[in-house]
């Protein structure tokens, strides 16, 4: 006979913290749930590693793989790239504060286009970060929002660029124009509702 707890789970950052996630899968904690994800498409990392590369190194810290901690919202995203002013957060810790981030980078999958667009968009808002980029390789094109207002899950930033792929974005916040030429697409997917 199988035992079974039936104990009910009041605390998913708790659970979260002590969760082990086998090989090859990426986990988060998203407004108290816990997603689970495979291994991304090399598309996915190429664009990643694009845009990590054209990013000053002598300013700028760029990690992939790192946790975000966002005030006041049970969550602990973990975008593809997280950018942050050198000096801003040094030291140990699996956490990054959001007010310490200045950009954040998602590149969009079929599985992730919800939490990508919507989810993820008031959240880091919430958290006040600066710069959110949505890089979509099914829509060919990077979504760029900045000026963060609002909390909770009202949260949402004022202003948002949508460029195609191969013209440059501008992230100012950064002294960059990214270089989108080199960004390989995917076939596309039945279009969402977002931009």
């Amino acid at each position: 006979m199988t035992a079974v707890d039936d104990r009910l789970i009041t605390d998913a950052a708790e659970i979260f913290g002590d969760l082990e996630v086998p090989e090859g899968f990426k986990a988060e904690l998203l407004r108290g749930d816990i997603v689970m994800m495979a291994g991304l498409d090399r598309v996915h990392n190429r664009i990643v590693r694009s845009v990590q590369d054209q990013i000053p190194r002598d300013r700028w810290d760029c990690l992939q793989t790192q946790d975000i901690s966002i005030p006041g919202e049970p969550s602990e995203p973990q975008p593809d790239l997280v950018v942050l002013e050198m000096g801003a957060e040094d030291g140990p810790g699996r956490l990054i504060p959001a007010p310490a981030v200045t950009l954040l980078l998602e590149v969009v999958f079929k599985n992730s286009i919800d939490r990508d667009y919507g989810i993820k968009r008031s959240m880091y808002a919430a958290g006040d970060v600066p710069a959110y980029l949505i890089i979509d390789p099914m829509a060919a094109h990077c979504v760029l929002l900045t000026d963060p207002t609002g909390s909770g899950e009202d949260a949402d930033y004022q202003a948002e660029r949508i460029t195609k792929f191969g013209a440059p974005v501008p992230l100012d916040l950064l002294g960059v124009k990214l270089d989108t030429s080199g960004f390989q697409t995917l076939p596309p997917v039945k279009r969402h509702r977002r931009p």
